[in-house]
């Protein structure tokens, strides 16, 4: 594919032609770029030359790395397209409407939103984008039922310890009039006792 279709190629996809930040990420590149050396001696990045001559990477990611072969790049050919060789790895400037591969990088997804992410991707089939909805709303209910179970039992905690709470006061305090009630009933008893003995006689 020419340079312009690898482009559409990955925005398709939910990507862009790969940046290759450092040699790490180059050596990567090209132990699986090695794989497909018999279809294609080389794949488009996506580094590419602004109006004012400037090299840019299309995800605009800082362009601390470079590894250009031999002799690249010319400074007349601004309008020309950039290439990783599959056998060596270097950079070469080449025609953009030069059929190669091409290389695609999606973003990095946090966790968080991978979820998102799954359930956003289903544009290419309806079917499977009314299963991931399902899903999703699956999902979105037992959360919701968890939080509401989670809810119920907390307050229902809280108000059982609030009652025994208030039972143990009652208990006391019944403990306590008992203890002075049966002081009062010993008083009351040895008076009533003392009356039917001066009746008896």
């Amino acid at each position: 594919m020419s340079w312009v279709q690898s482009v559409t190629q990955c925005v398709q996809s939910g990507g862009m032609l790969t940046s290759v930040e450092d040699l790490a990420e180059s050596n990567f590149l090209v132990e699986h770029a090695d794989l497909y050396t018999s279809k294609t001696s080389g794949f488009w990045i996506g580094i590419y030359r602004n109006v004012n001559g400037q090299l840019l990477w299309q995800d605009n990611s800082a362009l601390d790395f470079v590894n250009w072969g031999e002799g690249q790049p010319s400074e007349d050919q601004l309008d020309y397209c950039v290439e990783l060789s599959a056998f060596s790895g270097y950079w070469s400037i080449l025609p953009c409407s030069s059929q190669k591969g091409f290389i695609c990088k999606k973003p990095k997804i946090h966790p968080l939103l991978f979820a998102l992410y799954f359930f956003t991707d289903a544009k290419k089939d309806k079917a499977h984008g009314h299963m991931n909805m399902w899903i999703l709303l699956t999902l979105v209910l037992i959360i919701l039922l968890g939080m509401g179970f989670m809810t119920y039992f907390l307050f229902k905690f809280k108000t059982q310890s609030e009652t025994e709470r208030e039972m143990r006061q009652h208990s006391t305090l019944l403990d306590y009039s008992r203890v002075l009630t049966g002081k009062d009933d010993e008083n009351y008893s040895t008076d009533n006792k003392e009356k039917n003995e001066h009746s008896i006689v």
